[in-house]
């Protein structure tokens, strides 16, 4: 596998670094190397937030990616969005929730723009919104394929309460669906 950069973005108490430090430790895990680096603000709810994370088969020398260079984003708020967008290199994926994120006209000229709404099927189909980075995660796993899917589901349930096991296996298994229907 060739070198995989993807951003999540959002804001702070959404669950985007959760989502970066499952990728790493699975990634870890299968025999591959994997790091997050995340940037927020001193807000600890509410301000902008993002991770980026890489995953190589070969050892990681410099951990941030430079702007130009990530392949997939996924961002469910709007100022974070704005804030981050333009380390996607053009022609590259990013996901976004349409209810909190309107690209622009340009951004879609750009960018290889695809709707979900991540936090409506994470509150409306799974009953739990925190569920919502298992959604995210599951939508970029499914669209990049850096991971194997039962390696990374693996990983996620090690990484959250068993009592909410069950909630989290049917966030991932309705993002890998909506992400497939989106790129069919």
């Amino acid at each position: 596998m060739a070198r995989t950069l993807m951003r999540f973005t959002g804001v702070g108490g959404q669950g985007v670094l959760l989502a970066g430090e499952i990728f790493a430790a699975a990634k870890i895990k299968v025999g591959g190397h994997g790091l997050k680096t995340a940037t927020y603000t001193s807000q600890v709810r509410g301000g902008p937030t993002v991770v980026d994370i890489t995953l190589d088969d070969e050892e990681i020398f410099y951990p941030y990616a430079n702007d130009g260079e990530i392949n997939f984003m996924l961002s469910v708020a709007q100022v974070s969005y704005n804030s981050f967008k333009g380390g996607v290199k053009k022609g590259g994926t990013i996901v976004v929730d349409p209810n909190l994120v309107k690209p622009t006209d340009e951004d879609r000229k750009t960018w290889n723009i695809i709707e979900i709404p991540i936090i409506t099927i994470a509150k409306e189909e799974v009953g739990n919104v925190i569920t919502q980075s298992v959604v995210a995660l599951a939508i970029a796993n499914t669209i990049m394929k850096p991971i194997d899917k039962d390696s990374l589901i693996e990983t996620m349930l090690s990484k959250v309460p068993s009592k909410v096991h069950a909630a989290n296996k049917l966030a991932y298994e309705l993002g890998e669906k909506y992400a497939l229907e989106a790129i069919a």
